[in-house]
């Protein structure tokens, strides 16, 4: 609860030196509007309907390049983390691939694709596959071999053994791919849709700042960091329940 307390004071002093110092001057508000100003635009662009039309563009780029990472990071994981021969031999490429950024590919991948929506999607993809793959691996090679030994004994073998005992057990680690492939995902969609969009909070975000709205940018970056927090709460409940037999075990 005092944790609590405290993280809600830091939040309140940070809202509340972003209304005064712009109000005082301390901070040029031409630069940096107070948050009322913010909160104002804000509301003006929901009335309009068109921060929900940004929002609603931005989410169908997210969830299309992170539903595929996650369709492709996490069995690839899994199969690497269970399998050591195959591991051995997709390793070296998939690290050498791990060290190449999305924002650097992004423009092999314009070159590509063009600067349509799948360009798009596949920087997405490719920002939030590796945490994704590689906390699944992770997660595979964690299990306790007891756990995997006792299956077996009991004649769990295959598929059977995969979907009772590895991916329940390797579910919290893999889960927290998803998130962190979350997170990438929304840093690399402002890039993505600073090249070759109209619509979008990464876009909202640059044409404001290139038209000088800048209340609109700030308004643009709120919304983005609370519909982050928003999809990071909803991908935690889902964890939660996916994973409920960790707290009933914990607690028995």
């Amino acid at each position: 609860m005092k944790t609590r307390i405290l993280q809600v004071s830091v939040v309140i002093l940070l809202l509340a030196l972003w209304q005064v110092l712009p109000q005082l001057e301390v901070i040029n508000p031409h630069f940096l509007p107070p948050l009322s100003e913010v909160v104002k635009t804000i509301h003006a662009l929901l009335a309009a309907k068109e921060l929900q039309a940004h929002i609603l563009i931005s989410l169908k780029r997210i969830s299309a390049g992170l539903l595929v990472a996650l369709l492709v990071g996490a069995p690839l994981g899994l199969l690497m983390g269970w399998f050591r021969e195959f591991e051995q031999v997709v390793d070296a490429p998939l690290q050498a691939g791990r060290q190449i950024s999305a924002l650097a590919l992004f423009p092999v991948f314009i070159l590509l694709f063009g600067i349509g929506e799948v360009s798009k999607a596949i920087i997405i993809f490719w920002a939030s596959f590796w945490p994704i793959l590689l906390n699944s691996i992770v997660g595979v090679k964690n299990i306790d071999p007891i756990l995997i030994r006792s299956a077996r004994s009991m004649d769990a073998r295959g598929v059977k053994l995969l979907v009772n005992i590895i991916i329940p057990a390797a579910a919290p680690s893999m889960f927290t791919g998803i998130r962190l492939g979350a997170s990438y995902a929304f840093m690399v969609l402002v890039a993505a849709e600073m090249v070759g969009a109209n619509s979008g909070l990464g876009f909202l975000v640059l044409n404001s700042q290139e038209t000088f709205r800048i209340p609109e940018m700030y308004a643009a970056i709120i919304t983005l960091c609370l519909f982050g927090l928003l999809i990071n709460h909803a991908l935690l409940l889902l964890e939660q329940r996916a994973t409920k037999w960790r707290q009933l075990r914990a607690n028995g």
